[in-house]
């Protein structure tokens, strides 16, 4: 497979809200794979992350679009605190997954923060794809797992304990 053409743009007030559809799009693809129009794993009707989660997560950090060859490919968000980062989104479109492009995207994030030596994210846990990505190809370990006997903090201050079953992963830069 050829390496793909990725670079990341700082996202423009005018294209906030295709972001925040665009991100909505592609964890819903996400869920549906998994499991079909049954779902219950939403935070709003019909959508798996609800536009003020991404509003919070794009006026508290910095936000990017994924170029690839000239298109919009997704997205990222993160927040960078010395040598802390949370990568807290990232997103593919669906129609363009498995061609490298978040791993593209994963290696600009990581040359764009060289001061970072520890990087977290979290995933739901029905996110094969994302699972497999972190710890597979970009190389995050899982160190927690949220539920409702264990929450996370996010859990803890929306007061909602049910359907947040996430995993935590860290990865230690060399």
């Amino acid at each position: 497979m050829e390496k793909p053409n990725v670079s990341l743009t700082p996202l423009q007030p005018d294209d906030r809200n295709r972001f925040i559809l665009d991100n909505q799009e592609a964890f819903k693809y996400g869920a549906l794979e998994e499991f079909g129009c049954r779902d219950t794993h939403f935070e709003e009707d019909g959508e798996i992350i609800s536009r003020a989660t991404i509003e919070k997560s794009i006026d508290d950090g910095e936000a990017y679009r994924i170029i690839c060859d000239g298109q919009i490919a997704g997205g990222v968000v993160v927040k960078v605190d010395g040598e802390n980062g949370d990568l807290d989104l990232l997103f593919v479109s669906p129609k363009i997954h498995s061609k490298g492009i978040g791993y593209a995207a994963w290696r600009e994030i990581e040359k764009r923060y060289p001061q970072v030596k520890v990087w977290e994210t979290m995933t739901p846990y029905f996110e094969k794809r994302n699972i497999h990505f972190y710890v597979n190809r970009c190389g995050f370990q899982i160190v927690e797992f949220f539920d409702a006997h264990h929450p996370s903090s996010f859990s803890r201050e929306r007061g909602t304990e049910e359907n947040d079953e996430m995993f935590r992963f860290r990865k230690q830069m060399k």
